[in-house]
């Protein structure tokens, strides 16, 4: 079967970079896309912006490279595909729950078609055609609470919940669907079918309990979904409850408590670090104190000690100092807006939302960041009486180094061209 892939080629912000090279549990998009249809296909074509393809005439998977799809999904539309015997598209219903709470918000990317909005992800079992059908997949949503308001605190009192799919894809075309991808639609998700397989499955009970009294430990803490990779140190004081996937050559040091998180390879987590439905990226250093609530934290980052980040996305070889707060709820009931797939500040469907770094970020200690606050990859803030508080988007053209004498000691690869024009003017 033949594999082509359609460039999508704007840039997510603030990261200056397109979604496929964006980490979503820990692995780059475009590799997560291969490795899971690598069992469907035999060749592989990938098209630029305005390409088109030459016809061919065998069985064919077409989608958008801005995709996050898990393997449940792709097995339900290959199997129904395959059965139809013609050119489908993927679609979902307007009123199923996870897309119209999590996937549709500040998304570009879905072609509307009545009561269905129309996915870039197509079969054709004869080679591309014009004209395909709508292949409606439901996404078998499960409602799942996540955060708990005081009723004094806004017009949504009580415990939020999340529309937690069973089956999951979404376009990645703003910050906001990569912490989507990566919680709502991976970590709850990998707890959901992990409840549901306990309460259908009496023999993959059992195998659970088992695994527990033979090691001696309660069950969120046994080998069974607590999987450690080679060559790990883990202090015996750490507390690691499952789901929980751990990379090789991981330091976890005394005090430590992770539950439910994806820690990738040659991750250092110090004393007393707190770690709850987080992703923390290959070579990811966490020093004491620092704590994650589901967030991610793309590779090879630091955040320094005693900072909180609740719902936000890191981008990789990024600095937060110590002591930073990024906040997650306005204090009035505002409605929370971040910037859509077109760069346009617009409702994000969140009630409760942290805030997002790019990549290459140098972030001074102490400051505090308002809800869905985003700063743009290169940026360097200093903590100043002047700015503490980041109560809005910073662009790469408002960072602090600009104004510094040592300004070209900081290397600023996801704006070279920029350099490059100023250069040559």
């Amino acid at each position: 079967m033949l594999k082509v892939i359609l460039n999508a080629p704007n840039h997510v912000t603030p990261f200056c970079e397109p979604a496929r090279e964006l980490r979503i549990q820990n692995s780059p998009l475009w590799l997560h896309q291969r490795n899971l249809l690598a069992p469907y296909v035999t060749r592989e074509m990938e098209l630029k912006h305005g390409e088109r393809v030459q016809p061919v005439r065998e069985p064919t998977i077409m989608y958008r490279d801005n995709l996050f799809f898990d393997k449940h999904f792709v097995e339900a539309f290959m199997t129904e595909a395959i059965k139809r015997k013609r050119p489908v598209r993927a679609a979902f219903r307007a009123d199923d729950p996870a897309f119209r709470e999590h996937a549709f918000p500040l998304s570009t990317s879905y072609t509307p078609a009545g009561s269905l909005y129309l996915a870039d992800f197509w079969y054709y079992p004869n080679g591309p055609v014009a004209g395909t059908e709508p292949l409606v997949i439901d996404m078998q949503a499960r409602e799942i609470g996540y955060y708990h308001v005081p009723t004094y605190m806004g017009d949504q009192s009580g415990d939020l919940v999340f529309q937690v799919p069973l089956r999951a894809l979404i376009a990645i075309d703003s910050w906001v669907h990569v912490f989507i991808a990566d919680m709502v639609f991976s970590q709850f998700a990998r707890g959901a079918r992990f409840e549901k397989r306990l309460n259908e499955d009496l023999g993959f009970k059992f195998k659970i309990i088992g695994k527990a009294i033979y090691e001696g430990r309660q069950i969120l803490e046994c080998s069974e979904l607590v999987k450690v990779g080679k060559g790990c140190i883990i202090d015996p004081s750490a507390v690691i409850h499952g789901p929980t996937i751990i990379g090789d050559n991981v330091t976890i040091n005394a005090g430590a408590v992770i539950e439910n998180c994806v820690i990738g390879n040659n991750v250092n987590v110090s004393q007393d670090v707190q770690l709850m439905l987080s992703v923390v990226g290959d070579g990811a250093f966490l020093p004491f104190r620092t704590a994650l609530f589901m967030t991610t934290v793309m590779e090879n980052t630091m955040v320094a000690q005693n900072t909180c980040l609740q719902m936000c996305v890191v981008g990789r070889n990024t600095f937060i100092g110590a002591g930073s707060t990024f906040t997650d709820y306005n204090l009035i009931p505002l409605p929370i807006r971040a910037r859509d797939g077109n760069g346009i500040l617009s409702l994000s469907n969140r009630p409760v939302l942290g805030g997002c770094v790019g990549h290459n970020c140098r972030i001074g200690s102490g400051m505090v960041v308002y809800p869905a606050r985003t700063i743009e990859s290169d940026v360097v803030l200093a903590a100043s009486a002047e700015r503490r508080v980041i109560d809005r988007d910073v662009t790469y053209e408002q960072s602090d180094h600009h104004h510094w004498k040592q300004a070209h000691l900081h290397q600023t690869p996801y704006h070279q061209s920029r350099h490059k024009e100023t250069e040559s003017w």
